[in-house]
């Protein structure tokens, strides 16, 4: 038992026992109670929960390139760091003085390097100036990529980007994962910053440019109007953003439920056909009149990954609708067999350029250990599910695919019906003359 002395308003000294673990205790538990627990309003930047991860790490590390502070330093991605460092000697040397471009991008992105740092979930081990050193090269390297990618700065004949293949697939894997953003208000800083008189294309021209078909083969014209009044958290988002904004989905009153999806093969065994259709966002399926019309989805390399990114997003991101988790899980149900994934390749609702197998794992553990709390497809697979368990359409669909095609059935069934009224009129004589 420890003993301490303490002084009453009075003067005098008291004093008393102290159970030291239980004042220890105690002390350590104010501490906790005083800290914020809770996430800044602008936090959007998180690390991938391990529940997730553990499916496939791979998808959400970067491969050569680290943006922001999660993967900073670490050693397999210092190479890069060179290339990095010529691209931001590029951009502030078109500059009439480059030594003051640079200050000047130095100081646009210290004004916000609190909103920055509350972007990021979690604390970040970084001083201020090393902070706002890695803020300022990622972003500069970020921006003069894109402008090099729309071809409006030169691009440089020993430049290992557009001259080395793995360089540009390494990118496509890197810029898009939730652990490797930067916040967008710092890529704006810099881009506003740097940008010439006479360029007209916004950051999220170029952005979406340089992600042309992330999503799709088919070529869609990029509408800037949509992303006016929105507020861009980071790249990831964008790219989320491009499939929302142009789908207004289903009833938000309608998504608290669930329903199975069935399978393309069972589709297409219930009757209902499947039709391709133009679109510019992925996530427009609608069901009318027995068809399913579906917008085209590019099965490639980082189809994957900027998948389970998204997944986590939303999965991170407070009371974020869950639009492509519901998306990944509609995709899941519908391609279980290599015969389904054939069925959607040959109308050409499904663009692979994978092995199948690989495309078929893939979808089936796409979403595993996401929660949904809203299902935007409920009332889809409701429409689905009903015209797939209405008799009439099963007895439909088995006859003109066992009968109605095929001349010789169908002598063999008139055949057999005119047998079988015969032999009841022949039966209803014998018993009744």
């Amino acid at each position: 038992m420890n003993t301490t002395t303490i002084k009453e308003l009075d003067g005098r000294d008291h004093v008393i026992s102290i159970n030291s673990p239980t004042e220890s205790l105690a002390s350590s538990l104010e501490n906790m109670m005083g800290e914020n627990t809770f996430l800044p309003s602008r936090c959007c930047i998180f690390k991938t929960p391990s529940i997730l991860y553990r499916h496939k790490e791979q998808a959400y590390i970067p491969n050569a390139f680290s943006f922001g502070p999660f993967h900073h330093g670490k050693p397999n991605l210092t190479v890069t760091e060179k290339i990095k460092s010529k691209y931001l000697l590029g951009l502030i040397s078109r500059s009439h003085s480059p030594e003051a471009r640079l200050r000047q991008c130095i100081d646009v992105i210290m004004e916000i390097e609190e909103e920055a740092r509350e972007c990021y979930a979690g604390t970040t081990d970084f001083t201020s100036c090393e902070f706002v050193k890695i803020l300022v090269l990622d972003a500069c390297f970020i921006v003069e990529l894109f402008r090099k990618d729309a071809k409006l700065v030169p691009k440089d004949e020993d430049d290992p980007v557009f001259n080395m293949s793995c360089m540009l697939q390494y990118l496509f894997h890197d810029l898009i994962l939730l652990e490797n953003q930067i916040p967008w208000l710092v890529l704006e800083r810099i881009f506003s910053l740097t940008a010439s008189p006479s360029e007209s294309k916004s950051l999220v021209e170029l952005t979406l440019e340089f992600f042309g078909n992330i999503f799709s083969s088919d070529n869609h014209s990029i509408e800037p109007h949509l992303f006016a009044n929105q507020e861009i958290k980071h790249i990831l988002d964008l790219l989320r953003k491009l499939l929302l904004l142009p789908y207004r989905g289903e009833d938000n009153h309608h998504c608290f439920g669930w329903q199975p999806f069935p399978s393309a093969t069972s589709i297409k065994q219930a009757g209902i056909k499947f039709r391709k259709v133009a679109s510019s966002s992925i996530l427009d399926i609608r069901f009318s009149n027995g068809i399913l019309e579906m917008p085209s989805l590019l099965i490639q390399e980082t189809t994957e990954t900027i998948f389970r990114n998204l997944i986590s997003f939303e999965q991170c991101y407070p009371n974020c609708t869950p639009r492509v988790t519901s998306y990944a899980i509609l995709l899941s149900h519908l391609i279980n067999t290599p015969k389904d994934l054939d069925i959607l390749c040959d109308t050409g609702i499904i663009d692979n350029w994978m092995i199948p197998e690989n495309s078929i794992k893939f979808f089936k553990t796409l979403y595993h250990d996401s929660y949904v709390k809203e299902f935007n497809y409920l009332r889809l697979c409701e429409q689905v599910n009903g015209y797939c368990h209405h008799w009439r359409s099963r007895w439909h669909a088995f006859s003109k695919q066992n009968y109605f095609g095929k001349p010789w059935a169908i002598v063999s069934e008139f055949a057999v019906a005119t047998l079988l009224i015969l032999t009841f009129i022949q039966t209803y004589y014998i018993i009744f003359k």
